[in-house]
């Protein structure tokens, strides 16, 4: 069995990090020495999720470097106070870098719900959060010696097409196409994210992750009967949080790697043909830019 890697003096956000996917990687990552900065919404379930990690290191005989801080992601407000606060929390303990953001939080949604920003729920939490994040911490992620983005997508990408027009406002409403839709933006951002880390000439780069079937409570939390039924039964078949977290730490912790956007069980992966599509991938791109109002940090060539 391969050695863990050492990640002593990695800087790491781990968003979603009370639950599943998210809480493993955070353990992982902390008892492998990396100072982790964990993102949840809820006060008592990220004091719990820091009390596990510090005890499960500290059975593994490792002093665990831990952080947890409050952010709605379906707000873009608290989207970029968030960012703020692991700009401020990084310069309180003199560190100058971010080497990896792990874009996990996710959700899906039943019924059609419009944020406070006016963006469909499930795009959102699932796209725009992510995208937006990613930008406000992208100058520490470019100081690190080699920044990783890494946005866990789904294998529910295939199949799924953009309609540019009407990310957030649909003609018909159906959770789990939204839910495919928003996966599918997670690979287009990630692809034109690393094309345009690649012009700038910068070290960063980023993935987006397929994890699989995962046993996680994500399909529950609905507050749909039906849906948190079918969730319950299909999650049997999932695998361990363990299994996909692995590929997390080998994305995070390999000094080189294949180029390569779309990752599973630590190898390359091809994605849908409408994820390799350049010209979709810059369109959602500046529509994103738009609807977050970002001013750009790394222009496209012209």
């Amino acid at each position: 069995m391969p050695e863990s890697p050492n990640l002593s003096g990695k800087t790491v956000v781990v968003t979603g990090a009370t639950s599943g996917i998210g809480l493993q990687a955070a353990i992982t990552l902390a008892c492998q020495g990396a100072f982790v900065i964990g993102v949840g919404r809820d006060l008592q379930r990220c004091l719990q999720a820091e009390a596990s990690i510090r005890a499960t290191c500290s059975e593994a005989h490792a002093e665990a470097q831990v952080r947890y801080l409050l952010a709605n992601l379906s707000q873009m407000s608290q989207v970029r106070a968030l960012a703020a606060s692991v700009r401020s929390e990084l310069n309180s303990r003199h560190m100058a870098a971010l080497d990896v953001l792990v874009n996990n939080a996710g959700t899906y949604s039943a019924r059609y719900v419009l944020t406070a920003d006016g963006f469909e729920q499930t795009m959102a939490v699932n796209h725009f959060a992510p995208f937006l994040l990613t930008h406000e911490l992208l100058p520490l992620l470019n100081a690190a010696p080699s920044g990783r983005i890494i946005t866990v997508s789904s294998g529910s990408h295939y199949g799924a097409f953009l309609d540019m027009a009407r990310l957030n406002h649909p003609l018909i409403y159906n959770g789990l196409w939204a839910y495919k839709v928003s996966k599918l933006a997670n690979v287009l951002f990630s692809l034109e994210l690393n094309h345009r880390l690649r012009l700038a000439d910068t070290h960063a780069r980023a993935f987006a992750l397929d994890p699989g079937l995962v046993n996680t409570d994500m399909g529950a939390k609905t507050g749909d009967w039906l849906s948190t039924l079918v969730w319950k039964y299909r999650r049997r078949g999932g695998a361990s949080p363990e299994v996909p977290v692995r590929t997390v730490i080998f994305l995070a912790s390999q000094a080189s790697l294949p180029d390569a956007i779309y990752w599973r069980d630590s190898h390359p992966k091809t994605p849908s043909r409408q994820a390799q599509r350049a010209d979709l991938a810059r369109g959602l791109w500046e529509i994103s830019s738009r609807l977050c109002a970002v001013s750009e940090s790394i222009q496209e060539e012209k």
